[in-house]
């Protein structure tokens, strides 16, 4: 694989007519990251990832990698590599010759790119379908393909555009577990991009969560979960109430509120309007005059409480788990 080289983004910017799409964001990728671009549908990630592909072109700013400005790099010179979400596979070529075909049009006798095929197919676990053609294969096979075929050219980084979001959920956690095994053992940085917060979550050294062409926070997952940046990132992510209080805004995690059923009507006295079963845990939707909560607790709880819809539930928490947003 190439030697892995640090990724920068400088006031990098992206208008479609009098549409922005990217808005001078700013942004550094350490060599070796796992980093996810996540967000709503329409926020930016998409074509800040073509961007960096190569296949949109900057209205403004500075694409860097190591230090080499590659902004007017053709794709196949910029040492990137972009898995697409539908990925692309030629229906009329088996997958030795669809993971080999990069190798072909950069001249590489078929022996060559047919040994280097193997080997990667090997590792992506394809080995048996060398001679299969994609509509002889399982979406997650076709995965695979595709993955083999994105790591062929030996990319200083991989680029990622929503490889989960055909499968179905199980095949979709399965793969999730591959493609981060599969960066830790190249090395290399993959950059994929996102709806799902857990997927994120689960894969990324470092999330990027983007709204209207802006970055609003950019750090571990860890931060990410336990201390978003203001309101957007605490709902988009989940599992925070944002509640207002003297004109300053706070999160306080959904699991991190305390409720018991009650007689008594105080301050802290709210009505449960519903419920949803979560397998492990129950979420309760609970409301009072002035505000509205979302409260998670696991089932056993739930089921030794007794809770229903209606009842009067007592709702506490530690100020010192409440987190202010700006």
């Amino acid at each position: 694989m190439s030697q892995p080289l640090d990724l920068e983004l400088a006031k990098l910017l992206k208008k479609y007519d009098n549409t922005t799409a990217v808005n001078n964001i700013d942004l550094k990728i350490k060599a070796g990251s796992y980093c996810c671009l996540l967000g709503p549908s329409g926020c930016g990630k998409t074509s800040t990832l073509r961007m960096i592909a190569g296949h949109e072109e900057i209205t403004d700013g500075d694409i860097l990698l190591g230090n080499t400005i590659i902004n007017g790099l053709p794709p196949s010179k910029r040492g990137t590599s972009m898995m697409f979400q539908n990925y692309a596979l030629f229906p009329h070529l088996h997958c030795l010759d669809n993971v080999a075909f990069p190798l072909k049009i950069k001249g590489e006798t078929k022996k060559q790119r047919h040994e280097s095929a193997k080997k990667i197919l090997n590792m992506v676990q394809m080995d048996e379908y060398l001679m299969r053609y994609p509509h002889q294969l399982s979406g997650g096979q076709q995965q695979r393909v595709a993955l083999a075929r994105s790591l062929i050219t030996s990319p200083s980084i991989l680029l990622l555009d929503e490889p989960l979001s055909a499968l179905d959920p199980f095949l979709r956690i399965k793969m999730r577990s591959e493609l981060k095994n599969i960066q830790k053992k190249l090395g290399i940085t993959f950059i994929h991009v996102t709806h799902s917060q857990e997927e994120a979550l689960a894969l990324a050294d470092i999330v990027v969560v983007m709204n209207n062409g802006l970055i609003e926070q950019n750090d571990s997952p860890y931060t990410i979960f336990n201390k978003p940046k203001n309101e957007f990132v605490a709902n988009f992510v989940g599992s925070h109430n944002v509640i207002s209080q003297n004109k300053k805004k706070f999160a306080i995690r959904m699991d991190q509120i305390k409720i018991s059923k009650t007689s008594k009507i105080n301050n802290n006295t709210m009505v449960l309007d519903d419920l949803e079963f979560q397998g492990e845990n129950v979420k309760l939707i609970c409301s009072n005059k002035s505000s509205k909560l979302q409260i998670l607790i696991e089932d056993k709880k739930f089921y030794k409480e007794k809770f229903e819809i209606g009842q009067n539930v007592d709702v506490q928490w530690d100020k010192n788990q409440v987190h202010l947003l700006l």
